[in-house]
Order: C-alpha cells, then structure tokens, then sequence
C-alpha cells in the first residue's frame, strides 16, 4: 500500500487573533482524517515534537502542533523557553485561546473528518487536562505526565490562576492518562488525587503508570527515554483514539 505525507509550517489567527505558527502534518489523501492536537513541552516547539507529530500523521491523523511560545520569538526553543520560564509560563487564557484557535483552523481543511483529540507532554500534559474542561469540542485527550495538573494554592500565579484538577467537573471529553512512578511532577500521590476527582464525577477515564519510569519518558532525545514504557505508551495512545475518534 502506498504511504505518504505532506509535513509544513503554517500560520493561522490564535489567541486574540495573533498570528503565530503551528506545525501540521497529515496522510496524503482525501480522508476524511480525524485531527490531533499535539500540545508541546515546556523546552518548545522543537524537534522532537514536530517527530511526533508527524508520528500522528504515519499513524492516520491530522496532527497539529500550534507554537505556544511563538509571541516570544524570534529565537530557538531553548531561548524561548526560557523568556516563558522567567515569565511564569503560558498563560491559561492564552493556551485556551490558541488550542481552541487550532482546532477552528482544521475544521477549515477539506480532508479533516470533523473529530479532534489532543495529546501533551509535560506542562503541556496540564495544558491538556485545561483545555478538555475548557473547549467542548475535544472528543478525546492525552495526558502524559502533566505536572501541576494538582496545585496548592501558593503555586497558583496570575498567569495559572486555578488548578486544573479543580475543573475537573467540566472535563468534557473521556481522557487518557500516562505516568511514571519515578516522577514527582506528577508524583504518584498526585494521579492517585486526580484519579479520585474524576471518579468522584463520574468522568471517562484511564490511568496507566510505568515502573523503572520518571517525567519525560517518551522523549527520544533525553536521558529520562525509557523504551518499554514509551512504546507501550504509544499502542494506549492509538487505541485511545481509535476508540473515540474514529
């Protein structure tokens, strides 16, 4: 069977209609294609999550990676990573507004079949849980190690007002949720509160957490990789999605 993709940089209106750039890829092909929002990690819009989202696309998806840290740029992701770092991270109402902006800018695509999931690492895994209480429209999400997704409220700032486990009653989509046991960010004690939250409102749900694995397993390209966890990761992933999108 022939395979191909098409993988480039586009621009389109995000938050407060800002023009900023986001990176799709998508199978050749008519479709129609279900679309996923890939949220990136907090070191960037970089290399490996322009990889992964071409992953989406390998896999059958149209896969979307908005710039979260473009309004700080020019620069290289580590440059800009830090500007956000100093600044207190994204702020909420932005990465909403960008996230939501995203998917309006697949729903303009002939080959997009009309049902979105999301998937981040991460800060962006809390972005992710944000964003599915938030907009309705997101018919699946993934959370891989979203940290501060529980906060305290001397960890709540201007920028990041409210916890995102505290909207819990609002998440508006079944949600996936992958995990470390070495991680502390989100630690163990952490899922095990989320977990209980979203039991206590009756939400779709489902937890796995990794043993000999800490905060950002999947990524290739750091020491923190771990294969088995990654790799089984992934097969959740998909089925996840081919479950409710498609």
């Amino acid at each position: 069977m022939y395979e191909g993709m098409i993988a480039e940089t586009v621009g389109f209106k995000g938050h407060n209609d800002d023009l900023i750039e986001g990176y799709l890829a998508r199978p050749l092909g008519a479709g129609p294609f279900p679309g996923v929002i890939l949220i990136h990690h907090l070191p960037g819009w970089d290399e490996a999550s322009k990889e992964m989202t071409r992953k989406l696309a390998y896999h059958g998806y149209v896969g979307f990676a908005p710039h979260l840290h473009h309004r700080e740029g020019p620069g290289a992701p580590e440059e800009l990573m830090a500007k956000i770092w100093q600044a207190g991270g994204i702020p909420d109402e932005q990465c909403i507004g960008d996230v939501d902006a995203a998917i309006r800018y697949l729903e303009t695509l002939p080959y997009y079949s009309g049902k979105v999931g999301t998937i981040g690492f991460c800060s962006g895994g809390r972005q992710v849980y944000l964003t599915a209480c938030r907009i309705k429209r997101i018919n699946a999400a993934v959370d891989c190690y979203g940290g501060r997704v529980v906060a305290k409220p001397e960890e709540l700032t201007k920028r990041q007002p409210v916890a995102p486990l505290d909207m819990t009653k609002d998440l508006a989509c079944p949600l996936l949720g992958l995990f470390g046991t070495e991680d502390q960010n989100p630690s163990p004690e952490h899922v095990k509160r989320m977990e209980e939250e979203l039991k206590r409102f009756n939400k779709t749900y489902e937890f796995h957490t990794y043993n000999n694995a800490g905060h950002g397993f999947f990524s290739v390209d750091r020491p923190s990789y771990r294969v088995e966890a990654a790799v089984d990761g992934w097969k959740k992933v998909f089925a996840w999605y081919e479950k409710y999108l498609k």
